[in-house]
């Protein structure tokens, strides 16, 4: 199972007496006391079949809001590791300081998670480019005063 506890995640190699091993994404084993474990909470990414993927993508204020959900939504029909059920969610957010943030939350089966996350990512990237819907960054308007003296 992949867990985080104890302020590390990782996937248990070994559970003994006193201590539970688990090998981290990177490669290294760490050696946790189980009282750590015991009185922490526990993460357990793994006894799920299905997961939720949750992105957040934002448009320029001066974009289609509706033109860009159904772009998003197009993309999570056609990514084949995105599951029917649950129903994917697309849904206008937030209106931020330099963007309109979208919520994207599709269903996937566990150990499809990073794929389908990091497959979206990029996607959006590229169909927002070619839709022309920009990915605004933060920006400040800098009003320079000159006192006449």
């Amino acid at each position: 199972d992949f867990i985080e506890g104890a302020g590390v995640a990782g996937v248990v190699e070994a559970i003994h007496i006193f201590t539970t091993t688990l090998k981290t994404g990177d490669n290294k084993t760490v050696i946790i006391p189980n009282g750590d474990l015991a009185s922490g909470t526990i993460v357990n990414y793994s006894t799920q079949a299905t997961r939720r993927v949750d992105l957040v993508f934002g448009i320029g204020y001066g974009d289609d809001v509706a033109f860009a959900e159904r772009v998003l939504n197009d993309i999570l029909d056609d990514h084949e590791k995105v599951l029917d059920k649950p129903e994917a969610l697309v849904k206008l957010h937030a209106l931020a300081d330099s963007s309109v943030n979208f919520i994207v939350r599709p269903w996937v089966r566990t150990e499809d998670y990073w794929d389908v996350y990091w497959d979206l990512t990029r996607e959006v990237k590229l169909r927002f480019d070619r839709e022309g819907i920009s990915i605004p960054f933060p920006q400040r308007d800098l009003h320079i005063y000159q006192e006449n003296g």
